[in-house]
């Protein structure tokens, strides 16, 4: 059994503030320490569960020379490859060579959730919304997509309630659910202490791996639209000239195609370790 697992920061027990997320800030290594552990006990999970190939992507886009290098690699678990400084949602070599399944570790909910704990899509400076065809969607249901398209489905999700929700509702309830948190706003959360977190996202690694009973691969009808409203005027000219991509007015950019993962790779092309923001 080969399994991805995509990696943030914001959802993990005892984050509640950019500060603990940024890199440089004074919180960050708290931060970094927090969510480490929460990778290695969604590690722990997959190896008890038999997976035979565990690649894990560093998905925080911790800005500097942070950027998607959040964890903390002297503390890693054994048995997994790890991801590091690679583009946000471009690193799709296991899902090419066959994956079997994908799991969501640190999630956090989509912009304008009011109850999810640092809640935004991508950038909370530069996108305010992101569809795919008419689904109003975040960063787990574009990865989620991508993981559809090559027929990999999203088996767990750990975060706070919110995201939980989010993500369950798109790919379908079979998938696992973790809430290590509870939002109580956007930078408040009743919090689960860092050793029960740990230990509940390991034992649902573990049952969602093993059980077997899994949604079906996201997949959305053809012709596909991938839809973002930019938060300001400017944002725009970063996607002019770009084919397939229109810009449709001053905030509005829709990448169109045959299947998402090509609207996908219309929209953000880049691959040499940054979002296009």
């Amino acid at each position: 059994m080969r399994v991805m697992l995509w990696c943030d920061m914001e959802g993990v027990a005892g984050i509640s503030v950019w500060e603990q997320v940024n890199g440089g800030a004074a919180l960050y290594e708290e931060g970094r320490r927090l969510y480490t552990a929460e990778v290695n006990a969604a590690v722990r999970g997959c190896k008890r569960a038999g997976a035979t190939e565990i690649v894990v992507i560093d998905g925080h886009g911790a800005g500097g020379p942070w950027h998607f290098k959040s964890l903390i690699p002297e503390q890693l678990e054994s048995g997994a490859e790890y991801v590091l400084g690679y583009a946000w949602a471009r690193y799709v070599a296991p899902l090419e060579a066959g994956c079997d399944a994908a799991l969501f570790v640190g999630a956090h909910a989509m912009a304008g959730t009011p109850d999810g704990v640092l809640s935004h899509t991508v950038s909370s400076q530069a996108w305010y919304n992101a569809r795919i065809n008419e689904t109003l969607v975040g960063e787990s249901g574009i990865v989620a997509a991508l993981c559809g398209d090559y027929d990999c489905p999203c088996v767990f999700v750990s975060g706070d309630a919110a995201t939980c929700r989010e993500v369950r509702a798109l790919v379908g309830e079979q998938a696992v659910e973790a809430p290590v948190k509870v939002g109580l706003g956007r930078y408040t959360a009743r919090h689960l202490p860092p050793p029960d977190a740990c230990a509940l996202i390991e034992g649902r690694v573990y049952g969602a791996l093993t059980r077997r009973e899994w949604p079906k691969p996201l997949k959305f009808p053809p012709p596909v639209t991938f839809t973002v409203e930019l938060a300001t005027p400017d944002r725009a000219a970063d996607f002019a000239n770009r084919p397939g991509v229109e810009i449709v007015n001053a905030r509005l950019v829709v990448s169109r195609a045959e299947t998402f993962r090509q609207a996908w790779n219309q929209f953000w092309p880049d691959s040499t370790g940054h979002p296009l923001l």
